[in-house]
């Protein structure tokens, strides 16, 4: 069991107050941990703490989500660029000049985005069904997205809106996952992000960052040119049943970086509800080898 407490913090950036979560020794190796749709630095509450005695582990919440400001949609430009610049920001004021990545979901194209930046920053990259290939997109459920990206209309918008209804939030976390796995999953979860997708506002800035997605297929060759140039350490921990963001995505990484280590788990998209402790335990394995002994 960790010695180190988890510390709730807020920053201002750019005048909006980003909440994160800080555990661990301030002169370990640093992991920026960087969540996805729809949830927060919530997902990594299990996480962190079985890591947390030999890494400084940081955990945001993106501006629009968990207990960040959500500035409204009129007065925000929510795109990825954006929410990287801010995220980028928000690592400069914390300190973190060298730091490994964790992203799952739209924490992929934020940290890839922080990484296309400042290459010289990133030690290694974990990513939990995090994506940056095409064929990692799962059809079914991308197809609403697509449509929606093609072309913006009151009719494109309503599936995409039942995406983060209760309903919709529930799916993403149980399918996939096999039943000996299906108790392990906490409705805590899905019913808090449920809660803050809620909110006033949420509306708009969720459509708009959907509709924005677009704008990261159109760097998936800038982000597999960075793999091939720089052949950053990184280790994939994939929950294969994910629907969203399917196995053929892990795969695809050792096609850029040969040495890339791929673990497929049996479960789904969000794999930490499930598989916690097996994937701290690749985590530190690798990390130790990536960026030398932790403290």
């Amino acid at each position: 069991m960790t010695g180190y407490q988890v510390h709730h913090r807020t920053v201002s950036v750019r005048g909006h107050a980003i909440h994160y979560r800080e555990a661990g020794p301030a002169d370990a190796p640093a992991l920026l941990l960087l969540h996805g749709f729809p949830t927060s630095s919530h997902m990594f509450r299990d996480l962190i703490p079985l890591l947390a005695d030999c890494f400084r582990l940081i955990a945001p919440d993106h501006l629009g989500f968990g207990r960040s400001a959500a500035p409204p949609a009129d007065e925000f430009d929510y795109t990825f660029a954006e929410l990287a610049a801010v995220t980028g920001e928000f690592t400069e004021l914390l300190g973190l000049d060298r730091f490994a990545l964790y992203v799952q979901d739209y924490g992929a194209p934020i940290g890839l985005r922080l990484a296309l930046a400042h290459p010289e920053r990133i030690t290694a990259i974990i990513t939990q069904n995090g994506n940056a290939y095409k064929e990692g997109l799962g059809a079914d459920a991308w197809a609403p997205v697509l449509a929606l990206i093609a072309d913006r209309t009151p009719e494109t918008e309503a599936p995409v809106r039942a995406i983060r209804s209760l309903d919709g939030i529930r799916w993403q976390y149980e399918t996939g996952v096999p039943p000996e796995y299906r108790d392990l999953l906490s409705p805590d979860a899905w019913h808090h992000d449920a809660t803050l997708m809620s909110r006033e506002g949420q509306d708009a800035i969720q459509l708009n960052l959907i509709a924005d997605y677009g704008s990261n297929f159109a760097l998936y060759p800038a982000f597999q040119h960075y793999f091939r140039t720089t052949q950053v350490p990184l280790l994939a921990v994939w929950g294969e049943g994910d629907e969203i963001f399917v196995p053929a995505g892990a795969k695809a990484f050792q096609r850029d970086l040969p040495n890339a280590e791929i673990h497929l788990l049996p479960t789904g998209h969000f794999a930490l509800e499930t598989h916690a402790p097996h994937i701290a335990a690749l985590i530190g394995d690798f990390l130790e080898r990536a960026v030398g002994p932790a403290v």
